[in-house]
């Protein structure tokens, strides 16, 4: 762990202009690959007989699919698909199911309650997909919505859990989040993540900044500034992080 970042303490604000770096590789990069598969082999393999009665669980009460796909972008943007158990129903007008609060149902609040319907994405951290630890996917949309600086977060690999998550989740607001998720891009080591990890057992267990106030889940992120400002600060070019995969 870089002792250096203080999990205990908040960031301070991001000032003047955002700026674009270039990751560096460091020695740890090179083992966390492996630490990511024998760590999600062992924990697929331990929580197989939870995961097997959760998919039962959301197969009787909400029918087929039992996962939910959803693409999103990856390390250097490219663009996968996240698996996770199903917590909601389709969007359906017709039965009054059109925001995410009227179509999350009880079993689906309590699987995001205890963070049970992230267990599939084990299987995208196999595939190389995400890492055990790193900054969240979030919505594709918003690859062209971040400031230079912001896009920083897709330097490393997506995690299932990560700095943000262990410091507010969704409790934060979007800029806060892209602060922390910068921070670890910068400060990510092997202590780091054990640290992380093992917060996040205590975030999980009490149940913490699971949806963002005033709402069942989160807010959608419409930008920082707008996109002229952003444009002027990139050179004139509007901010993508998209990867020829895209």
């Amino acid at each position: 762990m870089d002792l250096r970042l203080d999990l205990t303490q908040p960031l301070a604000p991001a000032g003047g202009r955002h700026r674009a770096a270039v990751v560096r590789a460091r020695p740890y990069d090179r083992v966390k690959r492996s630490i990511d598969v024998i760590g999600a082999l062992t924990v697929l393999v331990l929580a197989a007989p939870v995961m097997a009665c959760v998919a039962l669980v959301v197969l009787v009460t909400m029918g087929r699919p039992v996962l939910f796909r959803h693409t999103r972008p990856g390390r250097h943007g490219r663009l996968f698909d996240m698996v996770k158990f199903r917590t909601m129903h389709p969007v359906d007008p017709t039965r009054g199911r059109v925001s995410d609060s009227d179509r999350l149902t009880r079993v689906g609040r309590w699987l995001r309650s205890t963070s049970l319907d992230e267990l599939p994405e084990l299987w995208n951290v196999v595939r190389g997909e995400m890492s055990l630890v790193g900054p969240r996917p979030h919505l594709v949309s918003y690859l062209d919505l971040y400031t230079p600086e912001q896009a920083r977060r897709h330097d490393v690999r997506p995690g299932m859990t990560g700095l943000a998550q262990v410091r507010g989740r969704n409790q934060l607001g979007w800029e806060e989040k892209f602060r922390y998720d910068v921070a670890y891009v910068d400060g990510r080591s092997f202590l780091l993540d054990l640290r992380i990890l093992a917060e996040t057992v205590r975030v999980v267990l009490r149940r913490e900044g699971i949806a963002a106030p005033g709402t069942d889940t989160w807010h959608e992120w419409q930008g920082s500034v707008d996109r002229e400002t952003v444009a002027a600060v990139n050179g004139g070019v509007e901010p993508a992080v998209r990867s020829a995969h895209s």
